[in-house]
């Protein structure tokens, strides 16, 4: 998914959705900028939504037909439709790289699974969309950690912060899907409540 200038997003959606857009460098660069000259144009209760929506998006990094699938299928099943669409979204296997601590983004996860370096379930997979589920395993291909893009893992790895719904294994880098994303809102930078409602009007 090709995204654009990451710093005018964040600004224009008024929320750090990058990790690019996390760093001390955004904050300066925010703080040079002042405040605009013009008092900003206040946003109907659909411009929001429309904002929301597109935070979580830009956030995990999917299409606007994925985003769009994802919240359909959420919907339709039983249960509330917002933890659902979370549970969704955090299940792709290029998430879940980016929660097992092998990649500092979601951006550059989506290359490593795309590029073919991690395998579920013993087997090879390269589409970054793929759907997870529990007692699935998520490990790097053998071949791949002795690639350069591995070489400081072990390093990259103590620094990480795994949700408790995986189970990684340090030693062996596998990493098991041992129960399901639970909306924690004090980590969300979006509304999934008000995604479901923009698609739902």
């Amino acid at each position: 998914m090709i995204i654009g200038a990451k710093y005018k997003i964040a600004r224009r959606l008024g929320a750090p959705i990058f990790e690019k857009t996390q760093t001390q460098k955004f904050a300066q660069s925010e703080a040079r900028r002042g405040r605009p000259k013009r008092r900003p144009k206040q946003k109907s209760e659909y411009g929001i939504q429309q904002n929301e929506k597109q935070k979580a998006r830009f956030t995990y990094q999917v299409s606007e037909r994925q985003f769009s699938n994802y919240v359909k299928e959420a919907m339709a099943e039983k249960g509330k439709a917002s933890a659902v669409l979370f549970e969704k979204l955090e299940l792709r296997l290029d998430n879940v790289v980016y929660r097992m601590g092998i990649s500092n983004s979601r951006g550059h996860a989506r290359q490593i699974v795309t590029h073919g370096h991690m395998m579920v379930n013993g087997r090879r997979t390269d589409v970054p969309s793929y759907r997870l589920k529990i007692g699935d395993k998520v490990s790097i291909r053998e071949a791949s950690l002795k690639k350069p893009l591995f070489a400081e893992l072990d390093a990259k790895l103590t620094e990480g912060n795994v949700p408790a719904w995986i189970k990684f294994d340090m030693k062996t880098k596998v990493a098991e899907i041992q129960g399901m994303p639970k909306v924690e809102n004090q980590e969300l930078m979006f509304n999934l409540g008000s995604v479901i409602e923009f698609y739902s009007r």
